[in-house]
C-alpha cells in the first residue's frame, strides 16, 4: 500500500476509520480491513470501481449504515450517529424540495436542526450569495437549471456549519462546463469555511483537482490499496490545472493503482 505520509502530524482527526470489515449478509464481504485518517480541514477523495464500497463507507460515517463487523469509526470525535450536527451530507442529486424556494431549501437543513428561523434565513441568504445565486432567493427548483440547483444544494450544505462534510458524487450528473464551475466553487468554499471533507467520485481529474489526498479502493470486497498526497499548491484553479504537467502525473499515478486494484481482483 502507498501512503501519503509515514506518520500523521498532531492535528486532531475529523474522521478515523480503523480496520473496518463489513458484510450485509454475514457471508459476502463488502469492506475488508479498511483504515483511513482524515485530519481537520483536510479534503480527501475516495475513488474506486463501482460497487467497491465507497458510498457504503460514506454512509457508515454518516450513521446510515451500522458498523456490524470488526473495526471502528469515529467522526468528529464520536461514533457515527444519524443527525449529528457536526456532519453534513451532500448527495449526487440536489434533493431540493419542489414546494420551497431556493432560500427555503437553503434554510431547510438548519431548520431541521432547530436553528431559529431568523438566523437560518440570514445564513441561507449569505450562502446563496456566496454560491452566485443572489437574486434567485425566491425562485422555485423548477425554474432553476441543474447547475443552479446544485448551487442551492451546496448553499444548504455549507450553511449548516458542520465541521465534517460527506459528499457522494455531488457533480456527477452535470455537464462538463458546469462541473468545472462548481468544482472551482467548492474549492473556494472549502478554503473559506475550513471543513473536513470525505468526497466520493468516479472522476479521477476531479479527485486530483480538489483534494489534499486521493485514496484508491479495489473491487469488492473494497480495501484501500493507495493513499496519495496531492502536492499541488493552493489556491487552485481547475482550468489552470489542466495545463500543469504534475497534475497529469498524479492522474496517471492514481490510474495505475486503480487499474492494479481491478486486475488483482479479476484474476
Amino acid at each position: 500500500m502507498v501512503n501519503a505520509s509515514a506518520e500523521l502530524n498532531h492535528s486532531p482527526l475529523a474522521i478515523a476509520v480503523d480496520g473496518v470489515h463489513l458484510s450485509f449478509d454475514g457471508i459476502t464481504p463488502v469492506l475488508f480491513d479498511v483504515s483511513l485518517r482524515i485530519k481537520q480541514g483536510e479534503f480527501v477523495s475516495l475513488v474506486g470501481p463501482s460497487g467497491c464500497g465507497k458510498t457504503t463507507l460514506l454512509n457508515m460515517a454518516a450513521g446510515l449504515v451500522a458498523q456490524t463487523g470488526k473495526g471502528s469509526i469515529q467522526v468528529a470525535g464520536s461514533a457515527p450517529l444519524q443527525g449529528n450536527p457536526q456532519v453534513g451530507y451532500m448527495l449526487a442529486r440536489d434533493s431540493l424540495l419542489p414546494w420551497k424556494t431556493a432560500l427555503g431549501n437553503a434554510m431547510f437543513g438548519m431548520q431541521v436542526r432547530g436553528v431559529p428561523r431568523a438566523e437560518a434565513q440570514e445564513r441561507a441568504q449569505v450562502m446563496l450569495q456566496e454560491v452566485g445565486l443572489a437574486g434567485f432567493e425566491n425562485a422555485y427548483p423548477k425554474a432553476l437549471s441543474h447547475g443552479m440547483r446544485q448551487r442551492v444544494a451546496l448553499a444548504r450544505t455549507f450553511a449548516m456549519g458542520s465541521s465534517v462534510l460527506l459528499m457522494d458524487e455531488p457533480f456527477g450528473a452535470l455537464d462538463a462546463q458546469t462541473k468545472l464551475q462548481l468544482e472551482d466553487l467548492l474549492l473556494r468554499l472549502c478554503q473559506q469555511h475550513k471543513q473536513s471533507v470525505l468526497f466520493v467520485t468516479h472522476d479521477l481529474s476531479e479527485a486530483v483537482a480538489v483534494s489534499d489526498r486521493v485514496v484508491v479502493m479495489t473491487s469488492r470486497p473494497g480495501r484501500i490499496v493507495a493513499d496519495i498526497a496531492i502536492d499541488l499548491p493552493r489556491p487552485r484553479s481547475i482550468r489552470e490545472l489542466q495545463k500543469d504537467p504534475h497534475f497529469h502525473e498524479l492522474y496517471a499515478q492514481i490510474w495505475s493503482h486503480l487499474e492494479s486494484g481491478w486486475s488483482k481482483h479479476e484474476g
